[in-house]
């Protein structure tokens, strides 16, 4: 059966991989992109709609889900798979730390946007998270715009440690209506990733011949969030968990503290004035 599938950062790297693969096995794909030329001219390699986003702005955000709820009357699969890693401390024009917003405030308002009609649509949304969140996160509630002592490495950590939690979360407040929530780490993925050149991690991911980490091709990332779009949940995989490599992954350990869940929940909403 033929699913409408939202993939943000879908322009390159595993999300464009992912949305050519859907595409390819006949399912509807919107492909959301922050580069207007380059989405577009993706977009039109593979004969899929687009839409346009920086999640640098929220109000990018609140009109992205303007229009995808005006021209669409379901939506099976959220894919929240934009995300970013800078170097330096950087507000945004809503006035956030840059990593935080991009990474996990943006997706929690796109989700909250689109939520209603994600539970009449008995839809999924999958979150890309990645293993840095058991690597260098360690979450702080009171400081989750990393305004004190910015450390480019916990605030990615952190944002991906938020992914997890908040795909918790969403299962246990919405699981009993129909809606479905999963997180994962696709690898080490050889894409446009650290784009910011003064990120310490912008040398590793576009100098391949200096490089030392082994990466995998966007296709090979793109395996699981394709799964988990195609796949049953209960049979295939279950509702609320984070996966790597097709199976139940290990995170930190705050990634399986449901108050902290709760509590990141409830600190993201009065943060989104909701």
């Amino acid at each position: 059966m033929s699913k409408t599938v939202v993939i943000t950062g879908a322009s390159d790297g595993i999300g464009a991989a992912a949305a050519s693969a859907l595409k390819a096995l006949g399912h509807e794909v919107i492909v959301v992109g922050r580069d207007a030329s380059k989405t577009a001219n993706f977009a039109a390699s593979i004969a899929a709609p687009f839409e346009i986003a920086d999640f640098s702005s929220l109000d990018e955000v609140r009109k992205l889900a303007d229009s995808l709820l005006g021209k669409y009357e379901n939506i099976d699969v959220l894919a929240n798979n934009a995300g970013a890693m800078f170097g330096k401390f950087q507000r945004t024009v809503d006035g956030f730390e840059r990593t935080f917003q991009v990474n996990h405030l943006a997706p929690f308002l796109l989700t909250h946007l689109l939520q209603a009609r994600l539970i009449e649509s008995t839809g999924t949304i999958i979150n890309t998270s990645s293993m840095t969140a058991k690597m260098w996160g360690q979450l702080d509630i009171s400081d989750l715009t990393n305004e004190v002592d910015y450390d480019e490495k916990r605030a990615y950590g952190n944002s991906k440690l938020c992914n997890i939690l908040f795909t918790k979360e969403l299962h246990r407040r919405f699981h009993g209506m129909g809606l479905n929530a999963v997180s994962f780490h696709p690898g080490v993925v050889a894409t446009n990733f650290a784009s910011d050149p003064e990120s310490s991690f912008h040398k590793i991911y576009h100098d391949s011949e200096n490089s030392t980490l082994p990466m995998i091709t966007p296709e090979a990332g793109a395996d699981q969030l394709i799964w988990l779009a195609t796949t049953n949940h209960g049979s295939d995989w279950s509702s609320g968990e984070y996966y790597e490599l097709r199976k139940l992954g290990e995170s930190h350990e705050q990634a399986n503290d449901s108050e902290l869940a709760l509590k990141l929940w409830e600190r993201t909403v009065e943060l989104l004035e909701f």
